[in-house]
């Protein structure tokens, strides 16, 4: 796959740049096989230097240069970025990363027979552990959909979901790591409270957050059961799932997804 597959961005921000950095990470393809553009080619030149990508000036050089296209700008600029290009984007495998644009939204600016699939990732797929969150309803065929599997499944959970799905699905997976780095630096905080070092506090509990994850993901164990596990009758873990009872940690949490939801 590293040898065949050319990947294109349009667009080329924070989201674009991350999945270039897990695919190149992960070995899936070398620099030279991931094109970019962007609005502003001076910034494009220096994030491609940095990652060892090509910068190109044009959207449509980005799309013959490419086998999968990757449309990662911003919502409102979908369409115009589209516009020009669309005749183009017919011979290609469109991916989207922009938040909202669904199936429905790109049949109706997209060339009819257009094959393309809406997607949601997340910022850890910059290090092989993203999930990428995809609209059940697409248009690849059968080999195309197995193909885009077989790459991203390198640097992601690729996840698919009912178009209904989609918001709920982006949420939890796009928004939630920012409300687990505010986890990761409180339980930092509080290892410094008591003496621990700061770099030492952080690097435990970020391992923590990732073993735990994976020690779910492997034996797939009801959540209820893992923290049981940890918490011996009259122990000190099952005070601190008291204390975060009170004081609403569950509520807290998914009251935050509500807010987002609305």
């Amino acid at each position: 796959m590293k040898n065949e597959v050319k990947i294109g961005f349009v667009g080329f921000g924070n989201m674009a740049r991350a999945m270039a950095k897990g695919l190149l990470k992960m070995d899936v393809c070398q620099g030279n096989q991931i094109f970019a553009c962007a609005g502003h080619y001076d910034q494009l030149q220096k994030n491609a230097e940095l990652l060892g990508v090509q910068a190109v000036r044009t959207a449509a050089e980005v799309v013959e240069k490419s086998d999968y296209v990757i449309l990662a700008v911003k919502p409102n600029m979908i369409e115009p970025v589209v516009e020009p290009i669309v005749d183009l984007l017919h011979k290609k495998v469109v991916i989207s990363v922009a938040a909202g644009f669904d199936f429905e939204r790109y049949e109706k600016i997209l060339k009819t027979g257009t094959h393309h699939i809406s997607t949601v990732p997340n910022t850890p797929i910059s290090v092989g552990e993203g999930i990428m969150v995809c609209e059940d309803r697409h248009s690849l065929s059968p080999m195309e959909l197995e193909d885009f599997v077989r790459i991203f499944s390198n640097v992601a959970l690729v996840e698919m979901v009912k178009p209904e799905q989609l918001s709920i699905a982006g949420t939890l997976s796009g928004c939630s790591p920012a409300f687990t780095a505010m986890y990761l630096e409180a339980l930092a905080d509080a290892g410094v409270k008591h003496g621990l070092t700061r770099d030492a506090a952080y690097r435990m509990a970020a391992k923590m957050i990732c073993g735990t994850g994976k020690l779910y993901l492997e034996n797939e164990n009801h959540p209820g059961v893992m923290k049981d596990a940890v918490c011996s009758p009259g122990g000190t873990t099952i005070r601190g799932v008291a204390s975060l009872e009170k004081d609403g940690f569950r509520g807290a949490v998914i009251g935050a997804i509500d807010a987002i939801e609305g």
